[in-house]
């Protein structure tokens, strides 16, 4: 049985997926396979050889990206799963910065929503959220609320972005006294209830991926 009420809140928690931080992908409108099929049409670079890598657990995915074997590129892990109406994709390995543009991913009507941290990263970088409809971006906006990295309220569909707005207000972000993680955690909060978003995290730490 696939949980339905797990949320996404629990993506803040430190290390909730991999050490580097989280890469999700969350569709309705399209199935798993076909989001998997638009999301590797985006990468970067070289032409990458495709592995069916067969029924692993999160952590034995984790594992084999991070095999030597691989070859000059850094490997990319994508595990597909069904939550409901929902589809999902989490990326592990070397997700980061090796794929493009993601517009043309909610083709044909499709809702896209994509949640990225790179946790690890110096710099730092603040977590991102964007939903993408129909080949557009309709918002998105770093999950901190603050100045860094070009916030500004958010982009995309104005319609979107002012309705989805008020509600981080209401939580009482942005706060600059509020620790980071609180406050990610909250904004991640504020998108679940929002959009409908769930992710099951029983199904993606621990459950073995489909064949």
């Amino acid at each position: 049985m696939i949980a339905t009420t797990d949320g996404i809140a629990w993506l803040a928690a430190p290390h909730s997926i991999a050490f580097g931080g989280y890469s999700v992908v969350l569709a309705r409108g399209l199935d798993a396979e076909e989001l998997v099929s638009r999301l590797t049409a985006t990468v970067f670079g070289p032409a990458r050889t495709v592995r069916s890598l067969g029924r692993l657990t999160g952590k034995e995915l984790i594992d084999a990206v991070e095999d030597d074997s691989w070859g000059p590129c850094p490997a990319i892990g994508l595990r597909h799963g069904e939550v409901g109406e929902w589809v999902f994709v989490v990326k592990y390995g070397g997700w980061q910065a090796e794929f493009g543009s993601q517009a043309p991913v909610s083709r044909g009507g499709a809702h896209v929503f994509e949640l990225e941290f790179e946790e690890e990263n110096g710099k730092p970088v603040p977590p991102q959220f964007s939903y993408l409809h129909d080949d557009r971006l309709a918002c998105a906006f770093n999950l901190h609320l603050d100045g860094s990295r070009g916030y500004d309220g958010g982009k995309g569909d104005r319609e979107v972005a002012v309705g989805i707005a008020e509600m981080p207000a209401a939580a009482g972000l942005p706060d600059a006294d509020m620790p980071r993680r609180d406050v990610h955690r909250t904004a991640l909060g504020v998108i679940e209830r929002y959009f409908g978003l769930s992710l099951p995290r029983s199904q993606v730490l621990e459950a073995h991926s489909p064949p």
